[in-house]
């Protein structure tokens, strides 16, 4: 309890700093994984189609969160907004887990169409990948509010502002990786990513019958 109490007396005295150092946490895992600088066990083919699959529930949970917390929020339930809310929180850390390991000892997939298919993809994969990263630390500070200040307290906080910001881009993220996710892996199917352009070049008139 004195360890808690400590670090919500901290996070409490300084928000600020601890959303930067809990976001530079985050984006240092995530940088060290693409980068191969962190060790991850290799992982088969097909526990990476299965964590594909159990990030996209995770994903959608989570987004069901959100959207629950939002509709609490709204209705003057504050409790249960916060349980909606660090549940969502949760979901998303678990995610973060499930992506590391997926990527760090398994590969990339690419999807297998063309043309406007493609470039719709690829914008909506590029939006979703910008709002995770631009969202980490206005997510983690209005975590670290809600978690270090009671109710009443934060109204005289940012934290009203900071999680509409959260809960819109945070939000439309989710959204569109279950997107990008159903495109992928139930509608066009896709390739390890180093064999796309091959799989392209032979099969590329049949996809576009």
């Amino acid at each position: 309890m004195a360890v808690a109490d400590r670090l919500q007396s901290r996070a409490r005295a300084r928000p600020r700093l601890v959303t930067a150092a809990v976001s530079l946490v985050g984006y240092a895992l995530v940088f060290g994984t693409f980068g191969g600088v962190l060790p991850f066990p290799t992982i088969s083919n097909e526990t990476v189609i299965f964590l594909s699959d159990a990030i996209a529930v995770v994903n959608a949970c989570a987004l069901t969160a959100i959207l629950v917390g939002v509709y609490f929020i709204k209705s003057g339930e504050v409790r249960k907004h916060r349980a909606a809310m660090l549940t969502a929180f949760a979901l998303i850390m678990a995610f973060l887990v499930l992506y590391l390991l997926k990527v760090g000892g398994g590969f990339e997939k690419a999807i297998l169409a063309e043309g406007v298919v493609w470039w719709a993809y690829i914008l909506m994969l590029a939006v979703h990948v910008l709002l995770s990263a631009v969202s980490v630390p206005v997510v983690v500070h209005a975590v670290v509010l809600g978690l270090s200040h009671t109710p009443a307290e934060l109204r005289e906080t940012a934290h009203a502002r900071v999680g509409r910001i959260a809960v819109a881009a945070w939000g439309l993220s989710l959204f569109l990786g279950l997107v990008t996710y159903v495109m992928l892996n139930h509608v066009y199917g896709w390739v390890p990513r180093g064999e796309a352009a091959l799989v392209l070049a032979v099969a590329g008139p049949s996809l576009r019958r």
